[in-house]
This record gives C-alpha cells, structure tokens and sequence, in this order.
C-alpha cells in the first residue's frame, strides 16, 4: 500500500505544512486538495458534517477516520466513547498522537463481532462502498456492527449534475453514473487509484431498507446530502 495519503496527513501534523493532494476522476479534471483540510475543527466543517456530529450518540465507530477531525469532536467535546478505523497506517498514527484514545488499522469488511450505536461515515462516506454490485456488501456489513435502534450517519452526494455539461461526461449506459475511478499523487513521486461511489439519495435508500434500515433523508446541501439509516430491531 501506498499510503499516500496517509504521507500526507503525517507530513502535515509533523511540519504544519505539506504539499497539496492531487486529484483526479474519470468525469473530473485536475484539482488539489489542501491537507489542511483534514485538521479542520467544528466550525471549519460543513453543515452537513456539524449535524451528524450533533447527532451521533452512544458509541461511535468513525469509518475512514483520516486524520480525526471527527472523532477528536466527539470524544473531546462530546464525551463519547469513539473508535476510529482507516486502511491508512499513517493516518491511524496521527489520530493516535493527536489524542484519539481508541484508533486502529483496520478494514470496515474485516471486523467481526463488535457493537456500535452510531456508525459515522463522512466525507462522501458512500464512497467507501466502492461501486454499485457492493452496496449489499457493505450495507448488510453496518447493519451487523450496530445494537438493534442504532444508526448509520452517511453522507453522498449525487453528481448526475456534472453529466449533459458542454464538453463534459455522458451519462452512462453501461454502468451507474456514480462509479468514479479516483486517482490522487503526493509531491509528483507517486500516484494511487481506487474506486469511488457517488451515490444518490433514492438508491441508497432502497439498498438500505432491503438490508434491514429504515432510511430517512437528515437534510440537504446543494447537491449533497446526510442520511441516517437506523436499524431495524
């Protein structure tokens, strides 16, 4: 594993500085992603991520925890018991040395016997699932790691605006318009690629209720949103 953005993050928190992220999708150009971003506190999130940590209660797993903006929130000012996950080493390790008391190396797919009462995934958190033939995968996955009653809080965002644009991508036939390869360099000496979901609110909601949520739209940004998927006893 490249770890890239885990280089990043470290770089970052040791220097208070660091190179900006490159991205890149296969329906987006060029763009860069400040580092800095990661650390930002609760007043520097956007709305839709202030709400979901005005609403996360019990114990929380923070999926994707990246540096830990959230989960420092939530255990610092809201006294909650947090456990943060993310594949990238280094960023588990700056968590760590930020003060996050329960921060871990670990794959969401490969946990086992655990329960949460908030499942927090933010940050276009549908990405995660990756494409759309995993969304049951995953799905069936968050209802196995929560007490009956409790919650996912997830965020996407539906990006079928960026199709019909002059000189822009078209809609496609073959697969769902949200699948994105995503591709990010670090200090132009490397460059990594996964696959990224955009997910749009209504299809999220029929994945979910077949896989034992009840699904409800928390509110709306543009064209992004927050969702809370609860489970069903």
């Amino acid at each position: 594993m490249k770890d890239l953005m885990g280089r990043a993050i470290m770089d970052f928190y040791l220097h208070k500085s660091a190179e900006d992220i490159v991205t890149e999708t296969t329906v987006s150009d060029v763009d860069y992603l400040a580092v800095s971003y990661f650390f930002r506190d609760f007043n520097e999130m956007p709305a839709i991520e202030q709400k979901a940590l005005e609403l996360a209660n019990g114990k929380v797993l923070d999926v994707g925890a990246a540096a830990g903006a959230h989960s420092l929130y939530l255990q610092n000012e809201r006294n909650l018991e947090v456990f943060a996950i993310d594949i990238s080493p280094l960023s588990v390790e700056v968590c760590k040395l930020r003060g996050i008391k329960n921060a871990v190396c670990a794959n969401l797919l490969e946990l086992e016997n655990e329960n949460y009462d908030t499942l927090l995934l933010l940050m276009n958190g549908t990405g995660i699932f990756q494409n759309f033939s995993k969304l049951d995968l995953y799905l069936e996955k968050l209802n196995s790691l929560l007490v009956n009653g409790g919650q996912v809080l997830i965020d996407g965002t539906d990006i079928i605006y960026m199709y019909g644009q002059e000189d822009g991508p078209v809609v496609p036939e073959d697969y769902y318009y949200g699948e994105v390869d995503y591709f990010i360099s670090y200090k132009n000496e490397d460059e990594d690629s996964f696959e990224m979901l955009y997910l749009d609110f209504y299809n999220l909601k029929l994945a979910a209720e077949r896989n034992g949520f009840r699904a409800e739209k928390v509110m709306d940004d543009d064209f992004s949103y927050l969702a809370r998927l609860v489970k069903i006893a």
